[in-house]
Formats: structure tokens, C-alpha cells, sequence
């Protein structure tokens, strides 16, 4: 019998966390053998998730105690917690895929600038391989460290990258319209995100200063190859998972048509399994990819505008965070793509 590879989770009791540990639960190649908190030190996983068939208690985060045990270690953590740890960790031979933003940045300047974090991991920061496995998948392998991108991010990303890489819209027009569901604001407690705030309602939020846009336009800049700036607006509405976004651009050739960018983007996609290309006239909506690691788009040439419309939906903490973790795994670890990871929604 093969030994199974040893995996830790840091920030385990988090949205983020707990749905890494449902899914690693389940996947043949691995062993959760380590989670870390730090809160709920020394309770049971399965106190705080009574749902749960494993029992781990949950430790303090101590790197010295997850090179022992593990092979792996997932940082489902707050900002800025991964990267006090990450060095330690990659030096003593551990992999990790960070699910915060500490990694997504190969430039600390940027990160610093938007996150009011000091860093002193630079070097570190630079190897990291964004973990988006659409767009980096050839770089995964080799990879020690892997930053994975944040839920609107990964969305956004899916709908522009085959016109970024092909040239098909003019780079200034981009235009993000961004909505999420309410778990995307994390487990802890915030007015805003409290059942009579949101419910019945919906509101745009941190309007041209949200913390993705600088994650977007470096990886947009990266598929054109010269700088790009987007114009990003997210909103917040009364359902509990799930990104939708709709992207706008002006056509770099107007007579494009619907037809002809459906093709591109099948052929962009051929061999990306989580992400479904819809046939003209059909838009995807949230609940289809709920509980799955999938992305669906649809998209639409205007020619009266002359613009493209893109609309992508993920389950923010699966394709968006958690199962996108571990489909990077699954590509570091040579196994295939796919292996353990929902591919059938939760519907209706």
C-alpha cells in the first residue's frame, strides 16, 4: 500500500479551513494529520463541527511541530499570518499553498501598499507560483511555495484571460461588475455581514480601493505583457456562496462575433476540466456551480456597443479558495488534475 502524503492546515477552523479538511477528508492520496488554530486551541475539530467523521484536536501554530508531521501545510489563514511562518516551513523541506494573499505578490511593495503589512521575505515571495492552475499549471510542479488567488481574482481571471493572451479587447476598457455571496467576508463577526444587514438588500463596497484590484491587474498585466489598469467594483448580496462576475471590454475588432469568441475560448479552455464554455444565448448563473470546483462562462459580442460581455460564476470558497487549493495539490504532487474534487453542484 502506498504511504499517503501528510498534510497540515493552518487557520482550520475558518470557512476556508474547514471546507479543505471536507475535501482532503475524502481525497485517496492524503492524511490531515496536523490543524492549527489559533483559537480553539486544544478542542476537538468535530466540538466546533459536530458534522465532521474526523476527531483531530486542533494545536497551536507551531512550525517546528508541522515539519515533524507534514509533508504539506495549507495557510487558510488571516493576512499576514503565512508569511511569519512560510520561510521556516519552505526551508525545512515542507511545500506550502497559501490561501491568503501573503503569496499572491512577487513585488512586497505592492503588497505592502495595499495590505499596510511590512514584510522581510522577499526572496521567498519571488518563487511563489500564483496558484491559478488554468493559467500557471506548467509551473506548479516544480513549485515549493504556491500563493492561490483570492475569489474574485480567480473569477475575473477565467473571463479575461483568453482576451488578454489574444488581444481582443483594448486594455483600458476593462470593467469588472462583482458580486459575492456573504461568506466571502469570513467566519468572524462583522456588523456588515450580520443576517438583518444583509438580507433583502445588496450594496457595492470599497469602491476603486478593494484589495484584489492590485492582484488583478498584475496577473492581467502578466497575459497581455504591458500594464493594464481595470476599473473593479464588487457588491455583497443576500445569498451564503458564490462569485458572479461580469466583465466589459471594448472589442479591439468590433466585427467579432459571438460565434467567434465562443471558439476562442473553448480552444483557451481545452484542457482546463473545471471550466465549463456555455453555448450562445446561455448565461451561467451562481447556483450551477455551487459545492463543485467548477468556473461556467457565457458571454456575449455586442455589436451595437462594439463590447464584450463575459459573465463567470465559482463557489467562492471551493473554486474560489479551498477545492483550488487542493487542484494545485493535485498538480504539484503529479496526480491527476482532477482527483477528489466536486465536479456535480448542489441543485437546486
Amino acid at each position: 500500500m502506498t504511504q499517503k502524503t501528510t498534510i497540515g492546515i493552518v487557520g482550520a477552523t475558518g470557512y476556508g479551513g474547514i471546507q479543505l479538511l471536507r475535501l482532503l477528508n475524502d481525497h485517496p492520496e492524503v492524511e490531515v494529520v496536523y490543524l492549527g488554530a489559533q483559537q480553539n486551541v486544544g478542542v476537538s475539530i468535530q466540538k466546533i463541527y459536530p458534522f465532521l467523521s474526523q476527531d483531530l484536536i486542533c494545536e497551536a501554530v507551531d512550525p517546528d511541530r508541522i515539519l515533524e508531521r507534514c509533508q504539506v501545510v495549507f495557510t487558510a489563514t488571516p493576512n499576514g499570518v503565512a508569511s511569519a511562518i512560510a520561510p521556516a516551513l519552505v526551508q525545512g523541506g515542507c511545500r506550502v499553498i497559501d490561501l491568503s494573499a501573503d503569496y499572491r505578490f512577487h513585488n512586497l511593495k505592492t503588497y505592502e501598499s495595499w495590505y499596510k503589512t511590512p514584510r522581510s521575505d522577499q526572496e521567498l515571495a519571488s518563487k511563489a507560483v500564483y496558484g491559478l492552475p488554468e493559467l500557471y499549471r506548467e509551473r506548479l510542479p516544480q513549485s515549493r511555495i504556491v500563493g492561490c488567488p483570492g475569489c474574485y481574482p480567480t473569477a475575473t481571471l477565467l473571463a479575461a484571460a483568453p482576451l488578454l493572451k489574444r488581444g481582443l479587447v483594448i486594455l483600458d476598457s476593462l470593467i469588472i461588475d462583482a458580486k459575492s455571496g456573504v461568506s466571502g467576508a469570513g467566519r468572524a463577526l462583522k456588523t456588515e455581514s450580520l443576517f438583518a444587514e444583509v438580507n433583502e438588500s445588496m450594496g457595492a463596497y470599497n469602491i476603486g480601493r478593494h484589495r484584489h484590484t492590485p492582484e488583478i491587474e498584475a496577473i492581467c498585466t502578466d497575459l497581455a505583457g504591458t500594464p493594464v489598469q481595470v476599473q473593479f467594483t464588487p457588491h455583497l448580496i443576500p445569498m451564503s456562496r458564490g462569485i458572479l462576475v461580469t466583465l466589459y471590454g471594448q472589442m479591439a475588432d468590433p466585427g467579432l462575433v459571438t460565434e467567434d469568441l465562443l471558439t476562442i475560448y473553448e480552444a483557451f479552455y481545452r484542457f482546463a476540466p473545471f471550466v465549463k464554455i456555455l453555448d450562445s444565448g446561455i448565461y451561467p448563473q451562481t447556483k450551477w456551480v455551487t459545492g463543485t470546483n467548477n468556473c461556467f462562462i457565457g458571454l456575449e459580442a455586442d455589436s451595437r456597443t462594439g463590447r464584450v460581455v463575459v459573465v463567470s460564476v465559482i463557489d467562492n470558497l471551493l473554486k474560489g479558495m479551498s477545492a483550488q487549493a487542493v487542484q494545485c495539490l493535485n498538480l504539484m504532487m503529479g496526480w491527476p488534475e482532477t482527483l477528489g474534487l466536486p465536479q456535480r453542484s448542489f441543485y437546486p
